[in-house]
């Protein structure tokens, strides 16, 4: 739909209800102008449209839909195709029942394993995470249904969520958590973005300038509006003016006259609220009519198909799998008839129907028994099978929206229940249902299999099916590490925080980036994962082609009986930076589907972010020249290929001010001679000798600011021209 409405069409008091929600989904509408009312709905991995009770919590009953993979297994695909399918389907689904906007994907890091939403984003890394979410919103808006790309920033825990502040440095906000927005944004231009309930470095998000105008608008282009959480607004009119434009859920007008009363005692410059009133326009314009019909059952199979992508194959000691059909099987755990496959809060699906894998498993196989976790025959009906296949996890209770997790274990019940099964049976597979981490401790090595399902969705019970029995070959890699133990992550010291803030102390060596740098074992790294065949990678090229870029070249083969899934992982490690970087940073991926025999050479691109820091007192993104590896591996942790480079980079020549150290001074490629020269010009010869020779000395004096130590040094005697430094900071200005 158009419009052909102007800000100065519609009064002060219009203009101000268009910029909160006429109820909890709802837009507002201004009948006598012709602007209708646009619905939004909860939805990252499947529609939660309510049309009777109302809550952002996942409380009361919606209309069923298709529950798609969350996030959490969509990250474990590595595959921007199967983000795409989820999203596409969602779009569909969305369409026809009229929704506007979908409230998804939330691309947030995960930071510690703990977070209660962890189920609802992507990986601990924003390559992956940016990827794939960019490709979700391109196919959910090709439907002609808006994204909202969540939760904008820094939101990384559920704890005191509403109102801790992030304190976090500019390098890490710039290189860990807004690089995945940033790409959505840039290249996916999703309709909205939303705002986050937290406060970054004492800021609430609602109301801050700097991330919602400064950068998220000036910065990167975006165009389109600014919706908050429900319920994440403190100030209405300090949020409309940082550039916030919807406020949800309503508010039954109270905002509304907050806005008018600022405009009215000069707080508030109308020309903001005719601003964002615009953006709401637009994005109303860009409604399409509800269209199509949508099969339940072919969602259901887009659901299945997505599904067998995601899960990964964390052990698989003497080829315990896949199963034969022929084989005894004896089924064990409660999530093999009830299964748990979302996760809790505001993204909870009311699914259309849900597969069970213990039903798909009897399907598949000619000899099946099943106990649940609490039956005093599981040991039995173990100890009689081929193999016992065991199902365990974690409880929407144990995990949600709303509160974070104290402990990454299994419940003990369940691991008891391994053991005794695995010490029982001849061949024991797991199968892990959960939506954050779990520990793999105490029973990891009594098993002979290790299949993580994460979160499936409905049809997570067949494509388990399909998985164990080889109808599908496991094709996912962990998107998150799984340590050893909790107290290993980088996080752990600074998790939750207290006092209503918490200190992002660990900085840019964040999952994987600590375990590489840090030398500390992990259970599984990032990136790991197996298959039923087997890939060799081939001699893989690197070629320059500029200051800043590169393209890599490999060639990869199935060398197996198989069909199956490769995901070539391409890494970069520098020491060039003047600051603390990761041992490596996954800077290229991408999932290629080969045939038994077959080999293909696939390229891809390093571009100038790939060997790029954010340098704060520039800001700006800085190449420093020099050196770099460019690795190719199985994981984070399994490095197969490695091959330097060296990139001219960029050459920058700092401007000195009297606060810079002498270490940036005598080593300025313009002051430092001339200042050296100064120096011995005026210092008596044999102290000049001997500061000159003297490395200690150096040390010493090199952070030392250059007004200090000129202090110092006119105190020894040494006076330099009164107009020496204002030139030479002059000539380092003429050089920059």
């Amino acid at each position: 739909m158009t419009f052909q409405i102007e800000s100065t069409d519609l009064t002060l008091e219009q203009k101000a209800s268009l910029l909160s929600g006429r109820d909890f989904w709802n837009t507002e509408a201004i009948e006598a102008a012709g602007i209708p009312s646009i619905l939004l709905s909860d939805g990252p991995h499947g529609l939660r449209r309510q049309d009777s009770e109302a809550d952002n919590l996942g409380v009361h009953d919606s209309v069923s839909a298709t529950c798609f993979p969350p996030s959490v297994a969509v990250g474990s695909s590595w595959d921007p195709e199967v983000a795409a399918r989820v999203g596409a389907a969602i779009g569909r689904e969305a369409r026809a029942a009229g929704v506007s906007v979908v409230l998804g994907p939330g691309v947030n890091i995960k930071r510690s394993p703990l977070c209660g939403r962890n189920f609802e984003y992507y990986s601990e890394d924003p390559l992956v995470s940016g990827v794939l979410a960019t490709a979700y919103v391109r196919a959910m808006q090709a439907e002609g249904v808006g994204a909202s790309v969540k939760h904008f920033a820094a939101n990384n825990q559920e704890t005191d969520r509403m109102r801790v502040s992030v304190d976090v440095d500019e390098r890490t906000l710039r290189e860990i958590y807004l690089p995945a927005f940033e790409r959505v944004v840039t290249e996916a231009r999703p309709a909205t973005v939303m705002c986050s309930y937290n406060r970054v470095n004492g800021v609430y998000a609602s109301q801050n300038r700097r991330l919602l105008t400064d950068v998220l608008r000036d910065e990167w282009g975006f165009d389109g509006t600014v919706v908050s959480d429900w319920g994440a607004v403190n100030d209405r009119v300090a949020a409309l003016a940082a550039g916030l434009d919807l406020e949800m859920p309503g508010t039954g007008g109270s905002g509304d006259a907050e806005i008018v009363a600022a405009v009215r005692n000069g707080e508030l410059d109308e020309a903001v609220v005719d601003r964002s009133v615009r953006r709401l326009l637009a994005l109303i314009g860009r409604t399409v009519p509800p269209a199509g019909d949508v099969d339940p059952d072919e969602q259901h199979e887009v659901a299945k198909q997505v599904a067998a992508d995601c899960a990964v194959l964390l052990k698989n000691d003497g080829d315990a799998l896949p199963l034969s059909t022929r084989a005894a099987v004896a089924v064990i755990g409660e999530f093999a008839a009830n299964p748990r496959f979302q996760g809790g809060g505001s993204s909870h699906v009311n699914p259309t129907r849900v597969d069970t894998a213990l039903d798909a498993i009897r399907e598949l196989g000619e000899s099946v028994t099943y106990a649940s976790d609490l039956a005093g025959n599981a040991v039995e009906i173990a100890r009689q099978a081929d193999v016992a296949v065991v199902f365990a996890g974690l409880g929407e209770r144990d995990e949600s929206e709303g509160f974070d997790r104290e402990i990454i274990d299994l419940p003990a019940a369940q691991v008891e229940l391994i053991k005794a099964v695995a010490a029982a049976s001849r061949r024991t597979v797991v199968v892990l249902s959960h939506g954050g981490v779990v520990s793999l401790e105490g029973w990891h090595d009594d098993v002979d299999a290790i299949l993580d399902g994460w979160l499936l969705g409905q049809a997570g019970g067949s494509a388990i099916a399909d998985l164990l029995f080889g109808i599908a070959n496991p094709s996912g890699r962990l998107a998150e590490s799984i340590p050893l133990r909790l107290q290993d992550n980088p996080s752990y010291l600074n998790f939750p925080g207290e006092s209503g803030h918490v200190r992002y102390g660990e900085g840019v060596i964040v999952g994987y980036r600590y375990y590489e740098t840090a030398d500390v074992a992990v259970r599984y790294p990032f990136g790991h994962g197996l298959s039923y065949t087997t890939f060799e990678t081939g001699d893989p090229t690197v070629t320059v082609t500029g200051d800043d870029s590169a393209t890599v070249a490999v060639s990869v083969t199935n060398t197996g009986t198989r069909a199956g899934k490769h995901v070539v992982q391409v890494y970069v490690a520098s020491s060039e930076a003047p600051v603390r970087c990761p041992a490596r940073e996954l800077r290229a991926f991408t999932k290629i589907s080969l045939e038994p025999g077959e080999t293909r050479r696939v390229e891809l691109t390093l571009d100038r972010r790939a060997f790029a820091w954010y340098d704060i007192e520039l800001s700006r993104w800085v190449v420093s020249p020099g050196d770099y590896t460019v690795q190719l591996g199985r994981s984070a942790a399994d490095i197969v290929a490695e091959l330097p480079i060296t990139l001219a980079g960029d050459v920058i020549i700092p401007v000195l001010s009297l606060d810079s150290t002498v270490e940036a001074w005598f080593g300025h490629p313009i002051v430092g001679p001339e200042l050296g020269r100064l120096l011995a010009e005026n210092m008596p010869g044999e102290q000049s000798e001997q500061a000159r020779n003297s490395a200690d000395w150096m040390r010493m004096v090199a952070s030392m600011p250059m007004r200090r130590f000129t202090k110092l040094m006119a105190y020894r005697g040494v006076e330099l021209p009164a107009e020496s430094l204002p030139r030479l900071i002059e000539l380092s200005k003429g050089g920059a």
